[in-house]
């Protein structure tokens, strides 16, 4: 595709954006935000999440990773959907009943202060972490198929990436990144279906002779028993259930969309709803990544060694003009669609738990400003540091790594809402700590240990359930 089609793609799309951030930001205050001022309709916000639920991650790595697990990432899909239902109906009623604006505030009235700051801060860290990985795909989809070519740096790249998502959310905020989602998931869901069909044209096949084709070969085998195996079918979906807990009910810029709704009914419908609607769509992503497989096969092109780089090598080299334009924008709606709800996220857990501001203070706005920009700052430096080291696939990175830290995060808030025990204030930083380190050391020795087996993304419930016990241990009955 030529540098000409992509400049005009990113003008136009950028161009709508910051239209629809300019009607949604007419008269915002803190209220609009950080809640979007409690208005936000139910189905709105549910089709919006569903770009944020893909992401640039899933768009790029899960087809590609069909090369090597074929389609046992469902199994995973499977305990995410599950995961959502008890988001929607053993976390949200908390979050609604104390009418939280920071889902972190309940952990101050359970805990004390203690807890309150050492759950903001490791949401901080790990959502840092994790939009930095999404958005490193983005960012290196545009240097291998514009910048580089042109020889622009790949920090440049970066950079001008963050720079437009600050531009079109520092005002309105949430109520801005509701309306651009939609936009977003509504491109992210065409691009699939117009590289589905551009391969299964080149390749003359119907979707059913296609699938057939798929199950031939072995790639579509989605269920996966041995117990030894990674592909557990048990294993992940605990493990899927645990990190939609993680990173939906204790993440502050997922569930701070949910909040935007105006009661907790509305919010319910628009998590199962999301939960139906990324069932469906992610069997679409498998079936792309084992299509893109089965292509290569036909055409006889080499699989690279890293697999996150297939989808774009094939869209925007061999599938032909609409399908690398639609590519183009699937990776930006869904890569985008993350990181301005991280990006708006992350400032309002600074603002709201760390600075401890009042949604409708209006003279803390210059403030905000601020916040949202270092933290657009901060993401530009991870990103650099993890181009440096990233040796692995970006997907199980981010799964591991937000393991390691949404782990205690999990245990301290159902130990919160469903025990009565007290536990003194200042133990729950200190088992937050030492849970991951404990987890690291069994990560790194478990083949030595337990005969061989080696914990995959499973390290997640060792994680959180060390945390639970030691809740439990260092806690008394309350009288």
């Amino acid at each position: 595709m030529s540098a000409g089609y992509i400049i005009t793609i990113i003008l136009v799309y950028f161009g709508l954006l910051y239209l629809i951030s300019r009607l949604t930001s007419a008269r915002a205050d803190g209220a609009t935000f950080f809640i979007a001022n409690r208005k936000a309709p139910w189905f709105l916000v549910a089709y919006g999440m569903v770009g944020v639920g893909i992401s640039g991650i899933t768009f790029i790595s899960v087809p590609g990773q069909v090369v090597d697990t074929q389609f046992s990432y469902f199994q995973m899909v499977i305990g995410y959907a599950i995961g959502l239902f008890i988001v929607a109906f053993f976390m949200l009623p908390v979050y609604y009943k104390i009418n939280a604006i920071s889902i972190y505030s309940f952990l101050k009235e359970r805990y004390g202060n203690y807890s309150h700051k050492t759950g903001a801060i490791f949401f901080l860290m790990a959502q840092t972490a994790s939009a930095a990985f999404r958005l490193f795909l983005m960012a290196y989809v545009l240097q291998i198929a514009l910048f580089g070519p042109m020889g622009m740096p790949f920090w440049v790249t970066v950079l001008a990436t963050l720079l437009l998502i600050w531009f079109y959310t520092y005002r309105g905020g949430i109520k801005t990144v509701i309306f651009t989602d939609t936009l977003q998931t509504t491109f992210l869901i065409a691009a699939l279906f117009l590289c589905l069909w551009s391969i299964s044209r080149q390749l003359d096949l119907s979707a059913g002779e296609l699938y057939a084709a798929l199950d031939k070969e072995g790639i579509s085998q989605t269920f996966f028993w041995s117990w030894k195996d990674p592909k557990n079918f048990f294993k992940l979906i605990f493990v899927g259930i645990l990190l939609t807990v993680m990173t939906n009910g204790l993440d502050q810029s997922i569930m701070q969309k949910h909040l935007t709704c105006k009661d907790l009914a509305s919010s319910q419908k628009n998590i199962v709803t999301l939960a139906i609607i990324l069932l469906v769509v992610n069997i679409f992503f498998l079936f792309l990544g084992g299509a893109l497989q089965l292509y290569t096969m036909k055409e006889n092109i080499v699989i690279p060694e890293q697999t996150d780089t297939l989808f774009p090598i094939l869209a925007l080299d061999h599938l032909g003009l609409a399908a690398g334009i639609f590519f183009f924008i699937g990776i930006a709606a869904a890569a985008y669609s993350s990181a301005d709800s991280s990006l708006t996220g992350l400032t309002t857990s600074f603002c709201i738990d760390i600075l401890n501001f009042d949604e409708n203070d209006t003279k803390n706005q210059k403030i905000r400003y601020v916040v949202h920009f270092g933290f657009t700052i901060l993401l530009f430096v991870l990103i650099i540091g993890f181009n440096q080291v990233n040796d692995q696939s970006v997907l199980y990175a981010f799964i591991r790594t937000s393991g390691f830290i949404y782990g205690p995060l999990l245990s301290v808030f159902f130990f919160g809402m469903y025990s009565k025990r007290r536990i003194h204030d200042w133990l729950i930083p200190v088992i937050c700590i030492l849970s991951p380190a404990i987890s690291v050391v069994f990560d790194q020795k478990s083949p030595e240990w337990f005969n061989g087996y080696e914990f995959g993304y499973d390290i997640l419930l060792l994680n959180s359930f060390l945390t639970l016990i030691a809740l439990f241990l260092l806690s008394k009955k309350n009288r």
